[in-house]
Order: structure tokens, then C-alpha cells, then sequence
């Protein structure tokens, strides 16, 4: 199985030029503080560097991304999931 990264779009792309809108549209990002996992090939790392000044990439190996496969919004209401804080 191939190395995953996961991608968080942290700026907007608004105030950028059509190309830089492009490559996030491309990559599946919506919205601000969206995350996804894609794999980590020569393609998608050239796509993450050219708007690496808009993101926050992690990498991840195979038991992180088995462990954190859970979807980001829900699919009968289309709302995002609320994450419960792990109190200490």
C-alpha cells in the first residue's frame, strides 16, 4: 500500500490566480480547515508544492490511516460530523 499524505487547506484561494484555485479544486478541497488523505505520488506532491503556501501537509504511513479513516462530513445530511474533545 502506498504512503498517504493529508492535506489541510488552511488559506483561502480567493485573492489567488485561477491556476492556484484550480489545483485546490483539483485536490478536492472545499473549505478552510478541510482535510484530505490522497497518495503520495510524484503527481500529487507537485500539485501540494505548487500551493504549498495555502496548506498544511502531514505524511502518514498505512496503521495512521487505517486508524483515522473516518468521513469528514455526513453523507444523509450533508452536515460535518462534531468531533468530541478527549478530556485529560
Amino acid at each position: 500500500m502506498p504512503a498517504k499524505l493529508r492535506v489541510t487547506l488552511i488559506k483561502s484561494p480567493i485573492s489567488h490566480n485561477p491556476t492556484n484555485r484550480a489545483t485546490v479544486k483539483a485536490l478536492g478541497l472545499h473549505r478552510i480547515g478541510e482535510s484530505i488523505e490522497i497518495d503520495d505520488t510524484p503527481a500529487m506532491r507537485g500539485m501540494v508544492r505548487a500551493i504549498r503556501f495555502l496548506l498544511r501537509t502531514e505524511e502518514l504511513d498505512g496503521a495512521e490511516t487505517a486508524a483515522t479513516a473516518q468521513p469528514a462530513e455526513s453523507q444523509a445530511t450533508g452536515r460535518r460530523q462534531t468531533k468530541e474533545k478527549a478530556t485529560s
